[in-house]
């Protein structure tokens, strides 16, 4: 979106997820019981491991700073799945559900934000998996309060630098008279189909900036797990092994679902766009995942 007093469109409608009547009602009943068991689970969680001090284990650090990501306590009550799912349930109460072009902006920033924390917190909690069952013995040494202090504060400075080169490019962007979103939540791609600047910069940085948090992330998680795989095929029991193998499965499971989704919804080719399927794409990383990391 262009500086406000440049451009004629000062606020958006958010098309929502779907727009068939009989589908609101069941859907806000079903999205607001995702976002509970996420909140209260995810808060219970990390009070749990705060005020427990036979959980200040590495491990539990690493978990507390994950449910850290889906709650609703920073200064301005928005964490990953809380700045989604509340005006995603907007849509199924209002007629129309208007967002202003801040509140758009801010929305942007902070999904960008904690989507890329994400990311950076499921590699971080990879190595964790591979010091654990790779050394075992050195873990306590290897995986330091300090060392997972460096790791956590390196993943939100990495969130940083990539959050603000979209929302300054979005900002500098400008739009005339469709205000439209086809989406029920701030995103990138939705908003550059509405402008009209030329967007190329703006898909570039999707392209670069996205694809190196992702290409990073991805092989570290890769390279952590394969190094785990070979320790677990040499271990002689079956007990031993499927004890190790459900250590991983959880965090497995988010990192399929949460970069299966970020992958098919903005690194295919534009002529197979799909929005239906998008939007059902995006439910998953913005509201499924916070909920898996439980």
């Amino acid at each position: 979106m262009a500086r406000e007093n440049d451009s004629t469109v000062t606020e958006f409608v958010l098309e929502g997820l779907t727009d068939r009547p009989e589908l609101q009602l069941p859907l806000f009943f079903f999205f607001l019981g995702i976002y509970g068991v996420t909140a209260m689970g995810n808060l219970g969680m990390l009070l749990l491991i705060t005020f427990n001090s036979k959980l200040q284990a590495p491990k539990y650090f690493f978990l507390g700073n994950m449910t850290f990501l889906d709650l609703n306590l920073s200064a301005i009550d928005l964490f990953y799945s809380s700045v989604i799912t509340p005006k995603l349930m907007e849509n199924f109460v209002w007629e129309q559900n208007v967002i202003s072009y801040p509140g758009y902006m801010t929305q942007l920033f902070f999904f960008c934000f904690f989507a890329t924390a994400e990311c950076y917190m499921l590699t971080a909690m990879a190595y964790d998996r591979y010091v654990a069952i790779c050394s075992p013995l050195l873990y306590n040494v290897t995986m330091s309060p300090k060392v997972c202090s460096v790791l956590v504060t390196g993943v939100y400075i990495m969130a940083s630098i990539g959050a603000v080169p979209y929302t300054i490019s979005m900002i500098m962007l400008f739009f005339c008279e469709d205000n439209v979103i086809h989406h029920y939540f701030c995103d990138i791609l939705p908003l550059l189909k509405l402008s009209c600047s030329i967007t190329y910069i703006n898909e570039l940085l999707v392209v670069l900036v996205g694809g190196f948090n992702v290409l990073a992330t991805i092989m570290a998680i890769i390279i952590s797990y394969a190094f785990i795989l070979c320790n677990i095929l040499q271990i002689p029991s079956a007990e031993g092994k499927s004890k190790a193998f459900s250590t991983c499965g959880s965090h497995l499971t988010a990192v399929g679902v949460s970069y299966g989704s970020i992958i098919f919804m903005y690194f295919k080719p534009s002529s197979s766009s799909n929005m239906a399927q998008e939007k059902v794409a995006s439910v998953f990383y913005t509201t499924v995942i916070p909920m898996l990391n439980l």
